[in-house]
């Protein structure tokens, strides 16, 4: 089904793969051929500086949502903002459900509308579109590049490079700054075939997930989709997938277009924005996914990550077994805390769920709810405990159900018809009851992504599956069942675009900025607390230790129920680490109280921490250290952090708790040590298995200023013990010029400051 290539490889004429460790290859000329992907030709297009391989990019357009926009408008306001230098869409999908947390949901979303007024902006009101369909709708274009402040900002079907990232890069780009990155390397997904009849789009980025993601195959790097098998897919299958590329940590992806894509902007009014891309004849790839199409079959992704694939045949012929291992790798994650189990879900031999969803950026699309509809047409999902839910990705595609029948269907099966909202792909809609499991069509499977609350005793868990197998499964009332069972046919059905409802109720101020608009604020939307410069020293507390494989940025900050509070940075650092270490907040909020005694002229001798005994030890070696000199807070470390979510938040409200490192062996994504970045954070790498500290230790960094400063490849650092100090070598990584000056100031705001 799958094969990856050891080594790169050259594409010739679009449709012949010759990789370089063999004879053809060298008739080819690396250099060039590098310059023939049609990644490398947008990056170009798009960089400001005179280097292709030090980028400077400036986007064609961004976009947010609702937790996400307030923080990056309030970071851009407090830099000097005027005008939004660029098309910026604020949209309100997240927050939606304006009865959680009182009125400080609508409160943002006032927030939001009259900043686009002022700022000249688009918004888009709650339950009008998830974002990201309402970019794939209104802002894609052929070989533009977008930037959105939420991890799946994935619009490369539509010839249209896109990236998620934390909102300290979109406030860069209000700034007229640029997004700085190292070239990236590109990956072919070279598709052949045609997909079976039952497969559908998440069934392909599932099995694509499960053959990359461990291994790092394409970690930071673009996916670009090529080859005979594209032309076999339709532009919402295509979309499908390239939405999930996400979950494989890739930086971007772009596929070839045709006449399928030419015909998606026909339909949204949008002609002019197709462009035709492909591969120069000859184009060099780092890596290749050859994937035959037709050997995908109906996929699921158990608990609790995407990468935990198996074919839902494999899984039915080997319940036990599976289910076993399940509950193996969820005890890293979930520890002691709950009791997790699936085998009680086994009846009479059948797998059965207790919940279908097809939602957001991902399930919600037109195909994949025609198809479901088609399989529950004359079905029933009984009057039991199977729930069913469908989430259609905006009003206009709602309103297509709705005119062609599906919609109809549905219904009369039982399956509730929702407005278009992201709750379920991050906890905050159709939590199952305790000990539930939930088949979705959406992004991610983390633990709690389903609503849950293990601090509280309470566990549920998702498994990813496509809408067909999904409703396949809902037909058979929650037997899991994949859709190649199912012995109907699939209807096609000709999707039409209705702009009016865009048109009546989207706020487009056209580029034109209104000074005199007031912003109208809530009680809960706060400005960011001051934050230091970086000290001459550090001595710093290792408050949380994580020796998970990966940890997500749910688990550094949780989605669901802190969603109303990411308007208020204090108040939302209140949930830091609450689900992985809920023990966190305390000695962080302890470390910071030693940083305010120090910048208000008293060292802290007494109290809670003590410092004194730690600067004895210090001073033993360091003579001429003294607190007046050295800066306190705290640190994490984890093995490998990051995984997820773009959200700032998993950073900044460790820095608003005082933090000012984290220590890892990697970093799972680019953006979360971005996020580190802009937040005035230093991302330190310690090698793995080199660990001599533990949590609640002290670490003493001398001269942590001037190593930033003169970019030392190594950072002496020590552990803080009875015996005396320990020494340990730490490093940064590659930084540039700019990111080495925001954390000498300390934060993107100090940064910009003027």
């Amino acid at each position: 089904m799958i094969e990856l290539t050891k080594g790169g490889a050259y594409l010739v004429k679009g449709t012949t793969l010759i990789e370089e460790n063999s004879g053809e290859a060298s008739s080819y000329n690396k250099e060039e051929a590098l310059k023939g992907t049609m990644a490398y030709g947008i990056l170009k297009a798009h960089n400001t500086s005179d280097n292709m391989d030090k980028l400077k990019i400036r986007f064609d357009k961004l976009t947010s949502h609702d937790i996400t926009f307030v923080g990056i408008i309030q970071t851009a306001r407090a830099s000097g903002l005027e005008k939004f230098p660029m098309p910026y869409v604020l949209t309100n999908c997240h927050n939606s459900l304006c009865a959680v947390g009182g009125t400080i949901n609508e409160d943002d979303h006032m927030f939001g509308l009259t900043c686009a007024k002022r700022y000249g902006g688009i918004y888009v009101p709650p339950h009008q579109a998830v974002i990201h369909q309402f970019a794939r709708e209104m802002l894609a274009g052929g070989g533009r590049m977008i930037l959105g402040s939420d991890s799946h900002t994935r619009y490369g079907a539509l010839g249209t490079m896109a990236m998620g990232e934390g909102g300290p890069e979109l406030v860069k780009q209000l700034l007229n700054q640029t997004y700085d990155i190292d070239r990236p390397g590109v990956v072919a997904v070279y598709m052949e075939g045609e997909p079976s009849f039952g497969v559908g789009p998440q069934d392909v980025a599932l099995a694509i997930i499960g053959a990359v993601f461990k291994n790092g195959y394409v970690k930071n790097k673009v996916m670009e989709f090529v080859g005979p098998g594209v032309a076999k897919l339709s532009a919402d299958f295509r979309i499908g997938v390239d939405v999930m590329t996400t979950e494989t940590t890739c930086l971007s992806s772009i596929w070839q277009t045709d006449a399928e894509i030419e015909e998606f902007y026909a339909i949204h009014n949008r002609p002019e924005d197709y462009k035709e891309l492909k591969p120069a004849d000859v184009a060099y790839y780092d890596g290749v996914i050859k994937l035959d199409l037709s050997k995908v079959k109906p996929m699921i992704a158990m608990p609790f990550h995407p990468s935990n694939t198996y074919t839902i045949e494999e899984l039915n012929a080997n319940l036990d077994d599976i289910l076993a291992d399940v509950e193996a790798k969820a005890k890293v994650s979930l520890g002691e805390n709950v009791n997790f189990t699936l085998r009680d879900k086994i009846k009479n031999g059948k797998l059965y769920v207790d919940q279908g969803i097809i939602a957001g950026c991902a399930g919600g699309g037109f195909e994949n709810i025609c198809a479901a509809a088609d399989i529950m047409d004359g079905k029933f999902i009984g009057s039991d405990g199977f729930t069913f839910s469908v989430y259609p990705a905006s009003m206009p595609i709602y309103m297509e159900l709705i005119k062609n029948g599906s919609a109809a269907k549905l219904m009369e099966s039982g399956a509730v018809l929702k407005t278009a909202f992201c709750g379920p792909c991050f906890g905050a809609g159709d939590t199952p009851a305790n000990n539930g499991f939930s088949i979705r069509h959406s992004t991610r499977n983390f633990p709690n992504r389903e609503g849950s609350k293990l601090q509280s005793g309470q566990i549920a868990s998702v498994a990813l599956m496509d809408a067909r197998s999904i409703a396949a499964t809902a037909a058979n009332k929650g037997y899991l069942t994949p859709a190649t069972e199912f012995d109907g046919t699939f209807g096609k059905y000709k999707y039409h675009f209705d702009t009016k409802i865009y048109e009546n109720r989207v706020f487009d101020s056209k580029g034109v900025a209104d000074p005199n608009q007031e912003i109208q604020f809530g009680p809960n939307i706060k400005d960011w607390p001051k934050m230091s410069p970086l000290p001459e020293n550090l001595v710093l507390r290792v408050v949380s230790e994580i020796h998970d494989p990966v940890t997500t940025t749910d688990e550094l900050i949780p989605s669901g129920e802190t969603s109303s509070y990411r308007s208020n940075p204090l108040g939302l650092a209140e949930f830091t680490l609450s689900r992985k270490d809920p023990e966190y907040v305390g000695p962080a909020k302890d470390m910071q109280k030693a940083q305010k005694a120090v910048e208000e002229g008293n060292c802290a001798k007494d109290g809670k921490p003590d410092i004194k005994p730690v600067m004895e030890a210090i001073k033993a070696e360091f003579p001429d250290i003294s607190c007046k000199i050295c800066g306190y807070g705290s640190t994490i470390f984890a093995v490998k952090p990051g995984d997820g979510s773009a959200r700032e938040q998993a950073a900044s409200c460790q820095k608003v708790l005082g933090g000012w490192a984290n220590i890892a062996n990697e970093y799972a994504t680019k953006r979360y040590r971005s996020n580190l970045i802009n937040w005035g954070m230093l991302p330190f790498i310690i090698k793995e298995g080199d660990l001599p500290f533990k949590r609640l230790d002290y670490i003493f960094i001398p001269e942590i200023k001037k190593a930033v400063e003169t970019k030392a490849e190594v950072i002496k650092a020590y552990t803080v013990t009875d015996k005396g100090l320990v020494p340990f070598d730490l490093t940064l990584g590659n930084l540039t010029d700019e990111e080495r000056e925001i954390i000498l100031k300390g934060c993107l705001i100090n940064y910009n400051r003027v």
